[in-house]
């Protein structure tokens, strides 16, 4: 039976995260709850968002929902100052928003691919950005960037989506020293299929469940329970030494 770790140093501490409504989002959202940390989460959501807040419940803190395209950068600022005011100042980023919407390079125009890098990159250096003065203040602080397995084992389907999350790797080791000095901690957290409602319901079917049994080292689903343990290390003093690193988590596929 297992049994998992509790992080005293998460409690009453501000997390951030980026479309956590569902998903992958919502497990980062309770998880961190239920640690006892002050959480605000953006999204497009609002009924995916009622039902999570009224999911979590004897929790030390109710989650904020505060509601952003994230696309909109001017939006995504002043929702992250919303968040702020109403939480306290950001210790923990998770920049998880993303869509992995199939396409094909033939058919891609140049607003779709705009559309792509806002939701998948571009919220992630600007969400950075408007957090970073906080935690300097704060003596530091630690922000987790969402990547994928999909570009590493060249899936196919979604190239502006892999060429996104490959550029997640970089933006992470870009920014690694310069924010280390003030020991802000910036790492990608990578994982590979993970099997949510979403997935079960438009890409898992017997040819899917046959790919995972053959390719990973370790049987059955990766649920986003296993992405938000990690998350949870990640944000906890715990990991005050680890930063511009991947920390993938995909049960051996990759």
């Amino acid at each position: 039976m297992s049994s998992f770790a509790t992080y005293p140093s998460l409690t009453d501490r501000a997390v951030l995260v980026s479309g956590g409504a569902t998903g992958i989002g919502a497990a980062f959202v309770a998880h961190f709850a239920q640690q006892g940390a002050r959480v605000a989460f953006l999204d497009i959501d609002e009924k995916g968002a009622a039902m999570l807040r009224t999911s979590i419940s004897g929790v030390r803190h109710e989650p904020v929902f505060v509601h952003c395209d994230v696309t909109d950068v001017q939006a995504l600022q002043k929702a992250i100052t919303t968040a702020t005011a109403q939480i306290g100042t950001i210790s923990a980023l998770i920049n998880n928003a993303a869509n992995d919407r199939r396409h094909r390079l033939e058919d891609t125009t140049p607003e779709e691919f705009e559309q792509s890098i806002g939701v998948n990159l571009r919220h992630q250096y600007f969400a950075t950005q408007a957090v970073v003065p906080g935690m300097r203040e704060l003596g530091g602080g630690s922000v987790i960037c969402l990547g994928s397995t999909g570009w590493m084992i060249k899936n196919a389907g979604y190239p502006m989506y892999a060429m996104a999350k490959s550029a997640v790797h970089g933006l992470v080791n870009g920014l690694a020293r310069e924010l280390g000095k003030d020991r802000i901690r910036i790492n990608a957290l990578v994982p590979g299929w993970v099997i949510t409602e979403k997935q079960r319901l438009l890409w898992l079917d017997d040819a899917g469940k046959e790919e995972i049994r053959r390719k990973q080292c370790m049987p059955g689903y990766l649920d986003a329970d296993d992405l938000a343990r990690s998350a949870l290390f990640l944000a906890a003093d715990d990991s005050r030494m680890c930063t511009g690193q991947s920390f993938v988590v995909d049960g051996g596929w990759s």
